[in-house]
């Protein structure tokens, strides 16, 4: 047997030349990255494309997109000598915040909207140790009082408004030219706090810039339809919808949005919530791919598009940020599980699958 070590896998190891790391910048990692990319096999036509391509973001150690910026903004805390961290979140960010302070030994504060946060994610919180507050408003609520306390107090505040979340976010577009050796011609991705598609298309600039892809997608975004300020052009005060992942009024990352959509010539639209539920279904039944139901908004927007006649081709990438467990009461509402009773023989189970 061999005792070679295994060469280290992460973000801070993968991507270091794209990152703004230092010699004293730890190398820590759970890891993270190198997710999949997969191509549909029930879907693109009905999109209306010739190749669409989903990135598994829900294979990242927490479940979502989050431990991408996420490790990088910890390492950096740790850099500069943060003994805790902050975050407002609506799940995704909480969990891997959590996580990623568990493994370098970090207080973790997390400010959550009360009553507002899928199960899953609450449970990662919890189970990694952090100390959550539960807030009397909304998530735009629960980032202003961290973006407040972080300014008073010695703890670093790891929200998408950190730039290095926003670095180590942009390595998934690398990671997308460098599989598909080359941009996609479109990028659909689920809106809500808004630094995702800010990080994209921040990443493919930086690819086409040094050669690694010669292309430059359209951005694609895609906001609840109760949730849809970047559509409306002006803040929802009570943001409302079944994705609770993108459930904000008020984008941190609002500028960089818009700049995605307007230098690639893309468009950020809204998805009712039956849209994002029909997805999520679609999703699961025909591609195997569960999902939470923000992940679906950006399939329901190319959906949208396919049936309406507004894609003629091409190669998309969706990107599935999270997975189906973080919201496990979505999926019991949804489901009717098909479970009938038997004996614990062979003949009792042929009788009930009518064999």
């Amino acid at each position: 047997m061999s005792t070679l070590p295994l060469a280290p896998r992460g973000v801070l190891y993968h991507w270091a030349e794209v990152l703004p790391l230092t010699e004293q910048t730890p190398r820590i990692t759970l890891g993270e990255g190198d997710t999949p990319l997969v191509r549909s096999v029930a879907l693109e036509r009905e999109c209306g494309l010739d190749e669409l391509w989903f990135k598994l973001e829900s294979c990242n150690p927490t479940g979502s997109f989050k431990d991408r910026g996420m490790v990088v903004a910890v390492a950096k805390a740790v850099e500069s000598g943060a003994r805790a961290i902050m975050c407002a979140s609506t799940g995704n960010t909480s969990a891997s915040a959590a996580a990623y302070a568990a493994r370098c030994g970090l207080d973790c504060y997390v400010l959550v909207p009360g009553g507002k946060v899928a199960a899953g994610k609450m449970a990662q919180a919890i189970a990694y140790g952090s100390r959550i507050i539960e807030v009397d408003g909304n998530f735009d609520d629960a980032l202003n009082a961290a973006r407040e306390l972080t300014a008073r107090h010695p703890v670093a505040l790891v929200n998408s408004v950190n730039p290095y979340r926003i670095q180590g976010q942009k390595t998934a577009a690398y990671e997308i030219c460098e599989t598909l050796g080359d941009a996609p011609d479109v990028l659909a991705i689920p809106v809500g706090n808004a630094g995702n598609i800010t990080a994209y298309w921040k990443g493919f600039g930086e690819c086409a810039e040094v050669g690694r892809a010669t292309l430059h997608p359209r951005m694609l975004g895609f906001q609840a339809a109760g949730a849809a300020p970047l559509v409306s052009g002006v803040p929802v005060p009570e943001p409302n919808t079944v994705a609770t992942a993108i459930r904000i009024g008020n984008p941190a990352s609002w500028g960089g949005a818009i700049g995605a959509r307007d230098e690639s010539g893309g468009s950020i639209e809204a998805v009712t919530d039956e849209e994002i539920l029909e997805a999520y279904r679609l999703l699961a039944a025909r591609e195997g791919l569960f999902v939470e139901p923000a992940s679906a908004a950006c399939v329901a927007g190319l959906l949208q598009h396919g049936r309406a006649g507004r894609t003629r081709g091409g190669r998309a990438v969706a990107i599935l940020t999270g997975n189906g467990l973080k919201d496990p009461d979505t999926a019991i509402a949804e489901y009717v599980p098909n479970i009938t009773k038997s004996s614990a023989t062979v003949a009792g189970v042929e009788r009930a699958l009518g064999w």
